[in-house]
């Protein structure tokens, strides 16, 4: 087994910068159940505004965010833009998050 390389101090201080401005985009509800909606795949601004049940002012500045932070594409087909997660990271933290929140044992652990 090969031997893990410990980063030098500007790498991880370089690393934890990334960490947390990710943290920080995540930490609003409507962009967070936003992303969920988007781990299960693309889904168009309609898809995504009646699963999540935000209004149209809202949902749009909210894409908007996570647009200029990369952490969605998008895909224009005729009159509908479709989006999708584009960050690896946000994924990978989602499903830790989904995982420790949001599996029905969890939830019923929760409730009583």
């Amino acid at each position: 087994m090969a031997a893990t390389t410990i980063p030098d101090a500007e790498t991880m201080r370089s690393a934890a910068q990334a960490a947390c401005a990710l943290m920080k985009v995540l930490a609003n509800p409507d962009r967070m159940l936003l992303l969920c909606e988007l781990a299960d795949g693309e889904k168009n601004v309609g898809e995504l505004q009646e699963a999540v049940g935000i209004v149209q002012p809202t949902l749009s500045q909210q894409l908007a965010v996570l647009r200029d932070e990369e952490l969605v594409s998008t895909r224009r087909d005729g009159k509908n833009i479709y989006y999708s997660i584009a960050s690896p990271q946000a994924l990978a933290v989602l499903k830790v998050l989904y995982q420790q929140y949001c599996t029905p044992a969890r939830a019923k652990r929760k409730a009583k």
